[in-house]
């Protein structure tokens, strides 16, 4: 209920200012717009579709179920928040900080997550297909049974990582460090590993048929179970 009323008010507000996203609409305290200080604010199922609350503090904020398609996040500090199911399909996170962050069952298709840091973040079941993660920090991210297909993760930090079950089909790993991460059940058809760090990796029954591993750093990975039907680069 406190969802619906939420999103309801912001909803009324951004049509009362005209929609525009850089109004100022203030949503329990919190001011809707670039640089924001909204420390623990509670936005729980707010309406932010293409809200611009670049380099805004947001840190610990409760932004479950939150609509922010579109929105720009930019350097936005999201340190700590949660948003649990939150949408942000096609969303501006580029150097966002998401550390520690609840994404757990978010929608994250086609959002710009580029150079932004979620270490410690929990991405379980989130969907991030398409999405572009090229040279961020996922180091000890939990990523169980997310969906990462076609996602861009090019000299992305993955070390340590839990992506259990993840799907990556057709994503682009070059370069990425995924030293001592888990990948057990993964797909990665026709994924590119070209140059990535696979010391230690556990790729236990993950799928990696026509997957290139050129350049691969395979030292200590395990392949047991895996499907390297017409794999690439394998030694």
């Amino acid at each position: 209920m406190k969802f619906f009323f939420a999103a309801l008010f912001a909803l009324l507000a951004l049509v009362a200012c005209g929609g525009e996203k850089d109004a100022g609409v203030a949503i329990n305290g919190c001011k809707i717009e670039p640089m924001a200080s909204c420390i623990g604010a509670y936005l729980a199922g707010a309406y932010l579709a293409g809200a611009d609350l670049n380099s805004a503090d947001l840190t610990g904020a409760d932004l479950t179920g939150a609509y922010l398609t579109g929105a720009d996040l930019n350097k936005t500090d999201l340190t700590g928040a949660d948003l649990y199911t939150a949408d942000l399909e096609s969303a501006n996170l580029k150097s966002a900080n998401l550390r520690f962050s609840n994404l757990s069952g978010a929608n994250l298709k086609r959002a710009d997550l580029r150079l932004a840091a979620l270490t410690g973040a929990s991405l379980a079941g989130a969907s991030l297909k398409s999405a572009s993660l090229k040279s961020a920090n996922l180091t000890g991210v939990n990523l169980k049974s997310a969906n990462l297909s076609g996602a861009n993760l090019a000299g992305a930090d993955l070390s340590g990582a839990d992506l259990t079950g993840v799907n990556l089909v057709g994503a682009n790993l070059k370069r990425a460090n995924l030293r001592g991460a888990y990948l057990t059940d993964a797909s990665l058809k026709g994924a590119s590993l070209k140059g990535a760090n696979l010391t230690g990796t556990v790729l236990y029954h993950a799928n990696l048929k026509n997957a290139d591993l050129t350049g691969a750093n395979l030292t200590g990975t395990i392949l047991a179970g895996a499907n390297l039907t017409g794999t690439i680069g394998l030694p």
